[in-house]
Formats: C-alpha cells, sequence, structure tokens
C-alpha cells in the first residue's frame, strides 16, 4: 500500500498547518511559574523512509537502548558522524520532485525518545496544568507523551505547544518525537540553506498553574512631541502592570501615559516591569516607541531611519541551526561593534532569545516569516502555494506563529512575510491579518513589486544607477510604490572577496531621503567543519543537487572571525564622518546618527610622519545633535615635524567609557587628513650594464645574460620578476550565471589571461640601463601586451620601469596589471600604506596609510573558497625577504607561498600546500571586486582597462 493512502502518515503531505497545537501566544523567557528543559541526551533510530517503522516505540516501556545518542537541539545529520545521513545545500532548487503537496517515499525520519522524570520540587500534578513546547522542528514533527499522541505540525522555525497537564506522572514520562525530513511544509521552506532535519530549538516543559499569564500583548508608544510614552498591557488573564522607575501600577487593559526615555537602535533604553496574574510573574522589559509611515518615510519616535543592516541566517559551523544563547550573544556584539544598526531575520524568525538580545543591545529587526517557495521559479510560479487557496490556513498559521511569538519586543520594526515567494492571494491574506492584529508595525516583503501588500518599497541588489533613479522618484511603478520608502532588503552580496562598491551605495543612501538603507547578504558563511577539507560547502556531502559554495557568502567566516568585507563595511556606514584639510589645519566632524548626539564618544588625533606615530592627544568636539556638524580646530604640528617626510593627521572617534557591547576606547569611527605628500623614490641612472660570460651585472643585481631576466640583487636570489595580469577569480568575478556579458572571471578564461605567453624580442644594453622587450599575449588570440623593462642603478639601488602597450582590440579589462617574482626565504612583512587587512579599488575605504607589519602567512585571508585575496593597496614602500621595494607610483601588493595558479585550482583552504618559494605581486592596478555573484559588477570607475601604462619601482636590500 502507498504511505500516501496510509491513514498514519497521511499528515505528512497534507497542506494544514498540523493538528493538537494550541494557539500561539507571546513568548517570554522566564517567570515564577516552573519549568524544566528537556534538552540534552536522547535516543534516535533513523529510518529510510517515512513508513519503514511503525508507532510501538511511542508506547511505554519500549526498549531503545540498542538505540544511537544524540543531542538535541541539534540535527542529526551533522551528528554520528555520517552515519544518519547528510546536510544537503540549495540555494532555491527543491531537492526532491516538485509535485506539491507530495514528498518522495525516501524521507528520512528520525524517531526519538526522551525519559524524563519530573523534578521533586514541580508542583502537584492536579495544581493547574502543564505545556509542552517545542521551539523548533525540522520539518514535520509527530509527538506523543506516555504512549498517547498530542498532535502534529509544520513550520520548521516556529514554536509549537501541546496541552500535556493530564498526561503527566512523578517519573518514567515517555517523549516520543517523529521527525520527518521532508513534507508539504518544505515547500514552504525554501530558503537558501543547508537542508538539516531535526529538534534543533529548546524543548520545554511549563508549568501552568491556576491563573496563570496567557498571551499578553504590551503596547508601549512614544510621543516625541510632549516626551511621553503610553503603556497599556492587553492580556487573556486580567492582572496587573507595574513599572517601578515609572511609578506605574495599573491593571491590564489600562492605559498610562508618563515622560519617558524612548527605545532606539542607538539608545535602547528598557524599563524593567512585571505582569502580574492570579497564579504568575512575568517579567517585562518594556521599550517606548512608535513606528509609523509619514510623509512617504519610515519613522521612529518622529525621525527617519536609515537602516545599516544585515541579513542573518542562524548558523554554527558544527551545530548548524542549534545556537546557543553565547553564540547569539556574539553575534550581536559584533554587529554592534562593526556599527550595524539593523538585522533582517532571513527567512525565518530567529530564535526568539536573540531578539531579547536585540532589544537589549539595540538593533533594528526586519522579522521575517518561514516562508520561501523560491524552486516555484523554474516553473514559472505555476502552482505556488502562495496563490493556492488550500495553502492560505498554513500561511495564516506561519504568520500568526511569528507575530504572536514576538510581538512584545519593542526591536521589531517591520513584520516581513517571507521571502522570494512570488506573489498570490495568500500573502495578501497574511498581509491583511498582520496589518489588523498590530497597527504598531510595517509590512515588508520584497516580492511586491507593485506595494500592494506592504508598506516599503523593498529590492535586491538593484544597481546603483536605478537605486539613484529612485531616489529621485523617476523609477516610476505604481502610484503607492512612488510614494513609499525604499530600501535594498539583499545588496552588497558578500560571497567570497568583497562585496565591492558599498561606499557608493552608502553615498547614495545619504544623497536622497527616499533611500533608507539596506541589508548586506548575508551575515555568516555557512561552512560546516570537516576533517578532511576544514569547511565543508555544497557538494562536498556527496549531494546529486547542490549549489557549491553559494552558501558561504558572509559578512563573517563560519568560526565567526571578521571578514574583510565586515571591516570595509564598518567603514563605509560608521555614525561619525571625518574629513578636514591639513593645509588649514581643521577636520570636519559630522555626527551621522540618527538619535544619539556625540556625547558618548572621545576624539583623539595622532600625527604621523611616514607612517609612524609621532606625537598624539586628546581632540575636543561639542557633543553634536544628530546630523549637526562642526570644523575643528588641530594643534600646531610637532616642531621636529619638517624634513621632507609624508605626514598625515588620523583621528578617531573612540567610546569614552564601557558599554554593554563594548569597552572604552573601542574605535567607532576615524579619518585621515594629509598634511604634505611623499617624496618620490629618485634613482640616478650613473651604472653602466656589464656583460659576463652568462651574467650582466648591474649596480648591486645580476641577470641572465640570454633572457635578461633579474637574478639576485645583492645576496637576495630571485625568481625573475616579469609581467603578470592573471588572478585567482573571486566568486565576485566569476558572476551570476544570469548575467553572461559580464562574468569577467568567466571571460577572462575565455580570453587565456590565465595562460598568458612570454616572447623574449631584445635584450639590450646601453649606456645606462639594461632594457629587455619582450609581448605578453595569450594562446588562441591576436591580443597582447607589448611590454618594456628597464633597469637602471646608481650603484646600490635598482630601479625597474615597466611600460605596457596594449595590442589588439582587448574585450575586457585585465584582472590585475603588475609584476610577479619569488623569493626563496622571506616570512616577515613590513609595509608604509594601507592596511592593515586587504583593499581593492572599490573595497579600499577602510584601508587606513600606516606602518603595518606581518608574516606572508598572515597576509592570507581564508576565503572558504580559495580565490585572490590579500592585496594590501596605497603601498609606499615593502621590506620583505631582505628586500626593500619603492613604489612609483604607490602600488599594491600581495604575497603567498603558492601561486596564483596553485590558488586558481584549490577548493578548499586544505588543497593549498605552502611552497619553498614566497611569490610576490607588486601591482600598479587591479580590477575592482563589485558583488556580482548576486548583485552588479564594478562600476565603470573600478575597471582595470587594458590601456598605456608605465610604472617603477626600487629595489635595493632591507638594512
Amino acid at each position: 500500500m502507498s504511505f500516501r493512502t496510509t491513514r498514519s502518515v497521511a499528515y505528512v503531505e497534507d497542506v494544514s498547518p498540523g493538528t493538537g497545537a494550541l494557539p500561539p501566544r507571546a513568548w517570554y523567557a522566564a517567570s515564577d511559574a516552573k519549568s524544566l528543559s528537556l534538552n540534552g541526551n536522547w535516543r534516535l533510530r533513523v529510518s529510510a523512509t517515512v513508513d519503514a517503522e511503525d508507532d510501538s516505540f511511542a508506547a511505554q516501556g519500549y526498549d531503545a537502548g540498542d538505540w544511537a545518542e544524540v543531542t538535541v537541539p541539534g540535527h542529526w545529520v551533522l551528528q554520528g558522524d555520517g552515519a544518519f545521513g547528510s546536510p544537503i545545500y540549495t540555494n532555491h532548487l527543491y531537492p526532491f520532485p516538485v509535485d506539491p503537496p507530495h514528498v518522495p517515499t525516501e524521507n528520512p525520519t528520525g524517531d526519538h525518545l526522551r525519559v524524563f522524570d519530573l523534578p521533586d520540587d514541580w508542583p502537584a500534578l492536579d495544581d493547574g496544568s502543564a505545556v509542552l513546547r517545542f521551539d523548533g522542528v525540522e520539518s514535520c514533527a509527530r509527538i506523543w507523551l506516555n504512549g498517547t499522541e498530542l498532535g502534529e505540525f509544520k513550520g520548521s522555525r516556529l514554536p509549537h505547544e501541546f496541552a500535556v497537564g493530564r498526561l503527566l506522572k512523578p517519573s518514567g514520562n515517555v517523549l516520543a518525537v517523529r521527525v520527518h525530513q521532508w513534507s508539504a511544509g518544505s515547500y514552504l521552506e525554501d530558503q537558501d540553506q543547508w537542508w538539516l532535519p531535526g529538534i534543533f530549538r529548546d524543548v520545554t516543559l511549563l508549568h501552568r498553574p491556576a491563573g496563570a499569564a496567557g498571551d499578553f500583548f504590551v503596547h508601549a508608544s512614544y510621543d516625541h512631541g510632549t516626551g511621553e510614552g503610553t503603556l497599556r498591557v492587553d492580556s487573556d488573564v486580567d492582572g496587573r502592570v507595574s513599572v517601578p522607575a515609572l511609578d506605574i501600577d495599573v491593571a491590564t487593559g489600562e492605559s498610562v501615559t508618563v515622560p519617558v526615555e524612548p527605545w532606539s537602535a542607538e539608545q535602547p533604553r528598557l524599563y524593567d516591569g512585571e505582569l502580574v496574574t492570579a497564579g504568575e510573574r512575568v517579567p517585562l522589559r518594556i521599550g517606548f516607541r512608535t513606528v509609523v509611515l509619514e510623509d512617504g518615510l519610515i519613522k521612529v519616535n518622529g525621525k527617519a531611519v536609515l537602516f545599516k543592516g544585515v541579513n542573518r541566517h542562524e548558523w554554527h559551523p558544527e551545530k548548524g541551526r542549534a545556537l546557543d544563547l553565547e553564540t547569539m550573544r556574539e553575534d550581536v556584539l559584533l554587529m554592534k561593534r562593526h556599527n550595524l544598526n539593523a538585522v533582517r531575520t532571513s527567512h525565518y524568525p530567529p530564535h526568539p532569545a536573540f531578539l531579547d538580545l536585540c532589544d537589549e543591545y539595540g538593533l533594528w529587526v526586519i522579522d521575517e516569516c518561514d516562508l520561501e517557495t523560491h524552486g516555484f521559479t523554474e516553473q514559472a510560479w505555476r502552482d505556488n502555494p502562495v496563490d493556492d487557496d488550500r495553502w492560505t490556513p498554513a500561511l495564516l498559521d506561519r504568520a500568526a506563529r511569528m507575530v504572536e511569538r514576538d510581538k512584545n519586543h519593542p526591536s521589531i520594526v517591520f513584520w516581513s512575510l517571507g521571502n522570494e515567494a512570488g506573489t498570490g492571494r495568500g500573502l495578501t491574506a497574511m498581509a491583511e491579518w498582520i496589518h489588523g492584529r498590530d497597527h504598531e508595525r510595517l509590512v515588508h516583503y520584497e516580492g511586491d513589486i507593485d506595494c500592494r501588500d506592504t508598506d516599503v518599497y523593498s529590492r535586491m541588489y538593484a544597481f546603483h544607477a536605478e537605486v539613484e533613479k529612485i531616489g529621485q522618484g523617476l523609477d516610476g511603478g505604481t502610484h503607492k510604490r512612488r510614494e513609499l520608502p525604499f530600501i535594498q532588503c539583499e545588496y552588497g552580496h558578500a560571497m567570497g572577496n568583497g562585496p565591492g562598491g558599498l561606499a557608493d551605495y552608502q553615498r547614495l543612501f545619504e544623497a536622497h531621503d527616499r533611500l533608507q538603507g539596506g541589508f548586506i547578504w548575508e551575515w555568516i558563511d555557512h561552512g560546516i567543519t570537516h576533517a578532511e577539507l576544514g569547511y565543508a560547502y555544497g557538494g562536498d556531502f556527496g549531494e546529486e543537487l547542490h549549489d557549491g559554495n553559494f552558501v558561504c557568502d558572509g559578512l563573517i567566516f563560519p568560526d565567526r572571525r571578521p571578514s574583510p568585507g565586515l571591516v570595509e563595511y564598518k567603514k563605509v556606514i560608521e555614525p561619525v564622518r571625518i574629513e578636514g584639510d591639513g593645509a588649514d589645519g581643521t577636520v570636519r566632524v559630522t555626527n551621522k546618527y540618527d538619535f544619539a548626539d556625540l556625547s558618548a564618544l572621545a576624539f583623539e588625533w595622532a600625527y604621523q610622519l611616514d607612517g609612524e606615530t609621532v606625537e598624539t592627544g586628546a581632540l575636543s568636539v561639542p557633543a553634536l545633535a544628530p546630523g549637526e556638524s562642526a570644523e575643528v580646530k588641530l594643534p600646531a604640528p610637532p616642531a621636529d615635524a619638517a624634513g621632507g617626510a609624508e605626514a598625515q593627521w588620523t583621528v578617531r572617534a573612540l567610546l569614552a567609557a564601557d558599554t554593554v557591547w563594548a569597552p572604552k576606547d573601542h574605535v567607532v569611527a576615524w579619518g585621515q587628513v594629509p598634511v604634505s605628500a611623499r617624496q618620490s623614490p629618485s634613482v640616478t641612472a650613473s651604472e653602466r650594464p656589464t656583460a659576463g660570460e652568462r651574467t650582466i651585472t648591474l649596480g648591486p643585481a645580476s641577470f641572465d645574460a640570454r633572457t635578461g631576466a633579474l637574478k639576485a640583487i645583492g645576496g637576495v636570489e630571485v625568481t625573475a620578476p616579469r609581467l603578470d595580469v592573471w588572478r585567482a577569480p573571486t566568486d565576485n568575478d566569476a558572476g551570476a550565471e544570469w548575467q553572461t556579458d559580464t562574468r569577467y572571471g568567466m571571460l577572462w578564461r575565455k580570453y587565456g589571461l590565465h595562460r598568458m605567453r612570454h616572447r623574449l624580442d631584445a635584450v639590450e644594453l646601453g649606456d645606462d640601463a639594461l632594457t629587455v622587450r619582450t609581448r605578453v599575449a595569450p594562446a588562441a588570440w591576436e591580443v597582447g601586451l607589448a611590454t618594456v623593462y628597464r633597469w637602471t642603478s646608481d650603484g646600490t639601488r635598482l630601479r625597474l620601469t615597466v611600460s605596457v602597450t596594449p595590442e589588439g582590440d582587448w574585450k575586457v579589462p585585465l584582472p590585475r596589471l603588475g609584476v610577479r617574482f619569488g623569493l626563496g626565504r622571506a616570512d616577515a612583512v613590513t609595509w608604509f600604506g594601507g592596511g592593515p587587512g586587504e583593499a581593492y579599488p572599490d573595497t579600499r575605504l577602510a584601508s587606513m596609510v600606516g606602518r603595518w607589519r606581518s608574516t606572508v602567512d598572515e597576509l592570507q585571508t581564508p576565503y572558504v573558497r580559495p580565490q585572490e585575496n590579500g592585496a594590501r593597496a596605497d603601498v609606499r614602500w615593502l621590506e620583505l625577504g631582505g628586500l626593500r621595494i619603492e613604489g612609483d607610483p604607490e602600488f599594491w601588493f600581495s604575497a603567498r607561498r603558492w601561486t596564483s595558479e596553485q590558488l586558481d585550482a584549490a577548493r578548499h583552504l586544505t588543497d593549498l600546500t605552502p611552497g619553498d618559494t614566497v611569490w610576490v605581486n607588486l601591482d600598479h592596478g587591479q580590477h575592482g571586486i563589485g558583488s556580482q555573484s548576486c548583485g552588479p559588477g564594478p562600476l565603470p570607475q573600478y575597471f582595470l582597462r587594458a590601456e598605456p601604462a608605465e610604472f617603477s619601482f626600487v629595489f635595493s636590500t632591507a638594512e
């Protein structure tokens, strides 16, 4: 008999949300009512199909002694070293046939058992009732307690509660949970992430004494005109609400208005309160704030806000979506320390404790429903559940479970209907229900291009030019859309090296009121810890259908180390702008906060000569109000500053005292003001090249007499520098598959830039120079680069001037333009230029000019999929491997223990084996980065076009 007609498993393919669960209600972390966590060790049996085993395991007395043991919360495919199956990653394609609501018979099913006793202090079983709560199970669960079936549910990232008081006994309680990986609900959860079955959030038993609090809704508005807040708590169970700090003590349902400090992401003022009913005392954390759509803008407490946000999937490299509180706190602290002020909970409600942290530390939140049907785009959205009335109850259930659970969080300013689910009647029903239930927040959904159901015009990955048109009101669309504010709910795709172009977006956001910011995609790389590969991504578990490393597109690495992209974003969105003109000795300081003045910040200056700080001091800056600017006078430069060195001021804005999210002296913003320019290196061509039998000597250098290739400088042996245009393409170079005409990483391979050939045309010894003429070109094409190397020396230093002339019709920009050479022994690196981290033409705002030190290994950026990385920008000079190298003009450099070709061939970091040679690139130019892995490529001003170029480097032995 087919399992689809088997009554006991028909619920798996039922489009309804489930049966037996209690109505959704507000979530709170604790009260004075007893609770018992059922997290911990559970017994597990995994079957290959949905109906492989009967229900006998749910009966009391069942012997599961030979079952495996797993940890709950957790995913069974991330435990047991692969014994229970493997993760699957797809971006939008369903990993099963699209035949809604049906799913395959091959449906991994995990039977879970937990035997527990009630603690000694648990109330008498006839004293009230009890509720069993599941905070997250993927994707469908059926529940029994002590042999009695409670029900089943779908909605993986949503809470479900069951009344169980009549079933409990003092000891030997048997909780049985059958979890199916695939169900009808899977069609609503196609959310660009790993498919990971299991009980991955908390399981809790809650005592509900007589008169316990039920559902309640905290309404706490703020009138920015009067400075007063109005509080009303609506409760299913009558009680009283107290807020001692405000002298409030009122009955539920009654309103009270008092002077308050408002809540905002910048100043997250929370008031401790308490809801008291006859049977329970529930702590409240109340934030007064008002969210409105007014004058075509999103306003909070009377002010338009600018979102500097990020999309956040829940992720841990070993535990998947089973996050503990400290991991969630680490995320929030990293966000705050990098100047983020907003989070979109892509693409489902997060663990509720995360929202508590957003309330506490201060982050605007778009809370997104557990809904995405992206895979239906493959059939032009035919049979899309959101436009099929049969699925509407499930959609409304998901909306209600999100809103009811999270409605008391002041951090939430938007409810989002979901993500990439097309359009349809079901979404309209969700929007209408949410608008009717909560008048105090706005509704978001990116897929509603005409804004029929939404309060904001939201887009993904709109190019800069279109964003500017939208800001100018020239984008057209429906009348309603034209009157709404605009956000980019996803932009700046942070996959691998990048994203580029963030500063250009931010300039647009700040130039046009209608543009109210955006949310970078995304927060973290979803790499899975792997013994052989370091971090695994799609395809590494043998999936027949997968989307590779597209799951690794975050601002932090899987171990939560910030990537260069996050460091860049911090600088781009810093809330204080510091700029100036060293000639007049002033800096202009601008407060870019929406609500806070600058009283929480202290400012300091540093005066630097050739990148070394020679004097520091405090800078007095007024406590500017939001939007205000002031010209601030810098002190007189140090008296001994003369001598031809390059001079500059660096001004930093620091926390003046410890905060809950960062310590005193944490750097919030910085700016640099040049005073005097550097002097270009000069080498008098006083030495004559001398030819021997096999060697040409010129000053401190020796060359191969036949090829003119450099062999050594002083006692430092080198592998000859020669022109290099190739870089291991970044994920953003490779581009998205739908952008065929501008995927330069692909086109570079097409035109052979990864296999350039070098033809020697002439080696010429002149009176004061050694000149080597070459042509560098790819096989199979007529284009080439006529390249001339001219070497001169003053006896101790050696100057190389490279002249490049393109030949033929170059149809693509160059990846890079410079020279590459090898050093046999090199480790410590010192340079004067941009740092401390990597930078490229459109990712260089965070590159601070100074004197920096590193090692070759520390220069590498460990992107999960290896690619071009580690370049330092604006370098004046570099010391490495016994050589000192000065640039004319400034240059980029990178150094690594493998070639670009080896880097290009690697698929994981463990594929890279350090060699005996350190390969050094000295680049006159680099092509921009962009975010074309799922967005625009580099803007035209960041293209490295094939044009005539000349640049020089001066080599000497380091002291």
